[in-house]
């Protein structure tokens, strides 16, 4: 068996149990700012020292981007000096600054003063077909000098209630709650599990084949699985979106190697998932007629169970494996823990069965 590195000193930092009743939620949360347009665009992702950096997640400027007329009419907006909409942000512990409402409305903004478009509008306008160098240097300034009223969530907020913010103030599209994770969030975690989620096995064995997963879908799936294995279930307190955001938060702090380890582990198990159960990985049926739904439950605990065992060692016993799993599936405990809704699904009571019940198993096929 491949041992599972037990990082307690880590672990000491998971979050309190009663972090949101401890909480003064009285006292301010969201501080207001006032910053121009040229103070806020010339840091947008510039890694310079000692100076704080706006942060545009990457994978947020492919998914939602305004057409070139939206863009054009903003930047048309600030040259007529019309007050725009107030921007959402979220502090990070180190000092950046994440957006949370407002992301469409900067990129425009950044892309116009680096000069990647020209003005376009489908009514007659002498600002028509000018880039930001074109403009006179007095709507230079104009816009540049742009006075942005911003609303900061601060880095010290809970967990929960940051996500809460979040989901009441983004005005855009409607994000699904990794989107706002992987927004709150965004460092070398999020980076690694979009890098996970392009693993073929992966794709195979959970059907999610779109590059990239537009809901992120793929991403909460593997933020699961490092969740049940770096914080572990005794660290779960019955809010999966919180015990996932603290992973997230937990693996930015991870070293390249810790990282690396994790990887291996991740890409280990779904070598074995496919090993034992082929196309019907992580799916409650061994019918060969059709291919059942992806389980989300039967996800997290055999992503995380089989990865603690060498591709050797699975491929020896991988139809003993087979054949224990089609037992379990008759036990009514078992069948309950996977099948119940998805709040149900994700209660530590029903989290702690499955878990208890597949290492049970394997522990004796595998002896």
């Amino acid at each position: 068996m491949v041992d599972n590195k037990n990082m307690t000193d880590k672990n000491s930092k998971i979050y309190p149990e009663n972090e949101l009743q401890n909480y003064p939620i009285d006292s301010l949360l969201i501080r207001s700012e006032k910053r121009t347009v040229y103070e806020i665009t010339r840091r947008i992702n510039q890694q310079k020292p000692n100076q704080t950096q706006f942060i545009l997640n990457p994978y947020f400027q492919r998914d939602f981007f305004w057409s070139k007329e939206k863009q054009s009419k903003l930047i048309e907006s600030c040259l007529m000096r019309v007050p725009l909409p107030v921007f959402y942000f979220a502090e990070q512990e180190n000092g950046n600054i994440v957006v949370v409402d407002g992301l469409q409305r900067l990129i425009a903004l950044k892309r116009y003063l680096s000069n990647e478009f020209a003005l376009q509008f489908t009514y007659k306008s002498p600002l028509q077909g000018q880039t930001f160098e074109q403009l006179s240097p007095k709507l230079q300034n104009r816009l540049e000098e742009t006075q942005l009223i911003l609303y900061i969530i601060d880095y010290q907020v809970p967990e929960l209630i940051k996500l809460e913010l979040f989901e009441r103030v983004n005005s855009g599209e409607s994000l699904t709650r990794q989107q706002m994770r992987h927004a709150l969030y965004n460092g070398s975690s999020t980076y690694w599990l979009k890098k996970q989620a392009q693993n073929d096995l992966f794709k195979k064995n959970t059907g999610f084949t779109k590059n990239p997963c537009k809901e992120m879908r793929d991403c909460e799936y593997i933020n699961r699985f490092c969740a049940f294995i770096l914080l572990g279930i005794d660290n779960y307190h019955d809010n999966m979106d919180q015990f996932l955001a603290e992973t997230l938060k937990y693996m930015n702090e991870m070293t390249d190697s810790e990282l690396n380890e994790q990887a291996e582990k991740f890409q280990r198990s779904m070598v074995n998932n496919n090993n034992v159960f082929g196309d019907f990985a992580f799916r409650n049926s061994h019918s060969k007629t059709r291919k059942c739904r992806l389980n989300i439950a039967l996800f997290d605990v055999f992503s995380v169970c089989l990865s603690n065992y060498s591709e050797t060692e699975v491929s020896q016993q991988k139809d003993k494996i087979s054949q224990a799993f089609g037992i379990l599936m008759n036990n009514k405990k078992f069948k309950s823990s996977i099948n119940s809704n998805f709040a149900k699904a994700n209660q530590k009571y029903n989290i702690e069965v499955r878990f208890s019940l597949v290492k049970q198993m394997l522990n004796e096929v595998m002896k």
